[in-house]
C-alpha cells in the first residue's frame, strides 16, 4: 500500500476570483477604481452553499498603486480587499491574497519598468505592499487568511536564476513577518507556477502547484499562449510542447510535490481548468484524473475561475447544455466534479 505523505496545509477546494486581477494600465494615476468592482457577495455565498471553503484573489498592483509612485497605495481600492476579506470569515471560505502583478513582475504583457529579480527599488515596493497588507490583517487568523507572495515565478534563466528567486522570496517573507511573524506564507513554484522550490525548505511557508499541464489541453486556443498552434486536444495523449502526457505522466509530474510535502512543506495548488474551446468532454476526462491524483495526495485546488472562460459560471463553451443559475449559465457538469473531488 502506498504511503500518503501528510499534507500540512488544509485540502481547501474553491476558485480565483478576479476583480482585481488587472487594472487598465494605459492610464498614469493610481485612479482605477472604474474598472475594478468590488468583489461580489453572491461569489462568496454560492461558493460555500456548493460546499467549498476557498478564494484565491490574483491582484495587480495598478490596481491601488503604479509604478511611477508604488510606495502609494490608494485606501478605497485596498477597502474593497478588506471587504472580501470581511467576506471569507462571513461565508467560512478562506481567502489567499496574491500579487498576480507585483512590483518588478508579472508574467502577464507588459512588461514592468524594473525587475523585481534584480533591482533593489522593485523589491523595496513589494515589500513595503506586502508589510502594509500584514499590518492591515494582522488580527484575522491563518486559518482564515494567507499570502501567496508571487503568481507564477518564470524557469530561471537570463531574467533571473534560482538564487535571484530565493533571495526576493526570503525578502519579502522578512518584510511579512516583521508585522506579522505567524501569517501564513505560501510561495508558488517556480517554471510558472509547476516545480517545487526545495531552497526554501527551511523557511516555514507553503507552496503552490499548478494544474494546466499539458498546456494543449488547459490552453487550446488560448491567444495568450500560442493555443492557436496548439492541435485538437484529446486525453489521454495531450500535447505540451511535442511532449505526449497520459496519467502517469501527471502523476509522476505531482509525485514531485508530493516528495516536497515529505519535507514537511504544505503544497496547494492555487490555479488550475480549461480555456473554453477545449471539447469540453476532453476537459472533464482530463481534469478528473488531475482531481483524482491531487485528492491522492491530500492536495486542495481553486479552479481558474469562478466566472469566465475557464469557470463553472458563464464560460462561453459551445458544446455544454447550461443550466439558469440565477440568470447565470451554470456548468453543472463540471460543478459536480468539482464537488465530487
Amino acid at each position: 500500500m502506498t504511503h500518503v505523505v501528510k499534507n500540512r496545509l488544509p485540502r481547501w477546494r474553491g476558485f480565483n476570483l478576479l476583480e482585481k486581477f488587472s487594472a487598465d494600465d494605459s492610464s498614469k494615476s493610481v485612479k482605477f477604481r472604474s474598472v475594478n468592482p468590488p468583489f461580489q457577495e453572491t461569489d462568496f455565498e454560492w461558493i460555500a452553499d456548493w460546499g467549498f471553503d476557498f478564494v484565491r484573489l490574483p491582484m495587480s498592483y495598478h490596481c491601488w498603486s503604479s509604478p511611477e509612485r508604488w510606495m502609494e497605495m490608494d485606501q478605497t481600492v485596498l477597502a474593497q480587499v478588506d471587504d472580501a476579506v470581511e467576506l471569507g470569515q462571513r461565508y467560512g471560505i478562506h481567502v489567499c491574497l496574491n500579487l498576480h502583478r507585483a512590483p518588478g513582475y508579472c508574467v502577464n504583457p507588459p512588461p514592468e519598468p524594473r525587475s523585481l529579480w534584480t533591482d533593489s527599488d522593485a523589491l523595496a515596493a513589494c515589500s513595503h505592499h506586502w508589510r502594509t497588507f500584514a499590518k492591515r490583517y494582522s488580527g484575522i487568523p491563518s486559518e482564515r487568511l494567507s499570502f501567496d507572495l508571487l503568481n507564477e515565478p518564470p524557469a530561471p534563466g537570463d531574467a533571473m536564476n534560482r538564487a535571484d528567486h530565493e533571495r526576493v522570496i526570503r525578502a519579502l517573507t522578512v518584510a511579512i513577518r516583521e508585522v506579522n511573524p505567524t501569517r501564513l506564507i505560501i510561495a508558488d513554484g517556480l517554471s510558472w507556477g509547476n516545480d517545487p522550490v526545495p531552497e526554501l525548505a527551511d523557511l516555514g511557508i507553503a507552496q503552490s502547484c499548478r494544474a494546466y499541464l499539458p498546456m494543449g489541453i488547459s490552453h487550446y486556443k488560448a491567444p495568450w499562449a500560442g493555443g492557436e498552434k496548439f492541435p485538437t486536444p484529446q486525453w489521454p495523449g495531450g500535447e505540451h510542447y511535442t511532449h505526449v502526457w497520459d496519467r502517469s505522466r501527471l502523476e509522476a509530474h505531482y509525485g514531485n510535490w508530493a516528495q516536497l510535502m515529505a519535507q514537511g512543506i504544505g503544497v496547494h495548488c492555487g490555479e488550475g481548468g480549461c480555456f473554453r474551446e477545449t471539447p469540453h468532454a476532453v476537459f472533464l476526462a482530463w481534469f478528473r484524473d488531475v482531481l483524482e491524483i491531487l485528492t491522492g495526495h491530500d492536495i486542495g485546488y481553486a479552479l481558474w475561475n469562478f466566472r469566465g472562460s475557464f469557470g463553472v459560471l458563464d464560460s462561453g463553451r459551445k458544446d455544454v447544455a447550461y443550466k439558469d443559475w440565477h440568470g447565470h449559465c451554470l456548468d453543472a457538469n463540471l460543478l459536480e466534479l468539482l464537488q465530487t473531488h
